[in-house]
């Protein structure tokens, strides 16, 4: 009888966890009480470093080279905006008065757990809830997008990679602008193009980046490259096969995108007003001053001598 309770309650909680959002704060209440047992996980790791530190003279190295693998995982993600043209985007954005922001805010973060599940691909991070972690939240490594968090607990955060076979992103292609989407296949070294038309302009070796249409991945960072492209006749559309420019696999130091919050019609206003605002006092600096009219001259002989 006890095991006919437990198993349907056990039931009973899966299928309210799956469906409905009710348990979603003890999930994350539990996070937290299940943050020890990372800790002591990692503990041994730890030690071993710790002692290894101790007794040899490489702790001011080491420092620098995190240090500079920090520098170097920022520098590589300002070469992938250079890859989607950014500097151009920003000449055009201006034109149209938008203020969108062009570098983003990141956090580095670290990944601390893989999803035991075969059959999906998530990742374990170090940053949670108290670093600003929110969901949705892009992450990238130093080649490109890698997917977004899916929960967060107060410490950690769930991330769900773009392979997995329950995500899509909005991509285009940087060599002439075609928009598609690409979907998970549970192959961490494959994406596939929903959808798109046999006649469509792609081919091998296409650079997809990111095109921002979902409002929930900044645009023009790498998402996969082009590496098969299929057409038959007989069917509507081709099957296009790319390859992941992040290393989903392998990466181990990652970063948490910002993204301004503002929706596109706020930002739209609020470069409206600024340039409004900036047009004036041009306007004003560029009118001159005005000279002080000369007061009339006094008559030469008063009205009663002139009679």
């Amino acid at each position: 009888m006890r095991l006919l309770v437990f198993t349907v309650l056990s039931a009973a909680l899966m299928v309210v966890d799956a469906r409905f959002t009710l348990l979603h704060p003890l999930r994350a209440q539990l996070g937290l009480i299940v943050e020890p047992v990372y800790w002591v996980g990692r503990l041994p790791v730890r030690v071993w470093e710790s002692a290894t530190q101790e007794l040899s003279t490489r702790n001011e190295l080491a420092a620098e080279n995190e240090k500079l693998k920090a520098e170097q995982l920022m520098m590589q993600r300002r070469l992938q905006k250079l890859a989607a043209l950014t500097e151009q985007n920003v000449r055009l954005r201006e034109l149209l008065n938008s203020a969108a922001l062009v570098d983003d805010d990141v956090l580095a973060t670290e990944l601390i757990g893989i999803d035991p599940n075969p059959f999906t691909h998530r990742i374990l991070i170090d940053k949670g809830e108290k670093d600003g972690v929110v969901l949705g939240q892009p992450v990238l490594d130093a080649r490109g997008l890698m997917g977004q968090v899916v929960e967060v607990m107060p410490y950690t955060s769930r991330v769900l990679l773009l392979t997995d076979t329950t995500h899509s992103i909005p991509v285009q292609v940087n060599r002439n602008g075609l928009r598609a989407i690409a979907s998970g296949t549970g192959n961490p070294e494959r994406l596939e193009l929903r959808h798109v038309a046999d006649t469509a302009d792609i081919k091998e070796g296409d650079l997809l980046v990111s095109s921002g249409l979902g409002q929930r991945f900044p645009a023009g960072y790498p998402v996969a490259m082009v590496s098969e492209v299929i057409h038959d006749s007989g069917q509507p559309f081709a099957i296009v096969r790319a390859v992941p420019t992040a290393t989903l696999n392998r990466s181990r130091y990652m970063l948490l995108v910002f993204t301004d919050p503002r929706t596109p019609e706020q930002r739209a206003t609020e470069s409206a007003q600024a340039q409004e605002a900036l047009d004036r006092e041009i306007l004003q600096q560029a009118q001159p001053e005005q000279p002080a009219a000369p007061a009339p001259a006094a008559p030469a002989n008063p009205p009663e001598a002139a009679q």
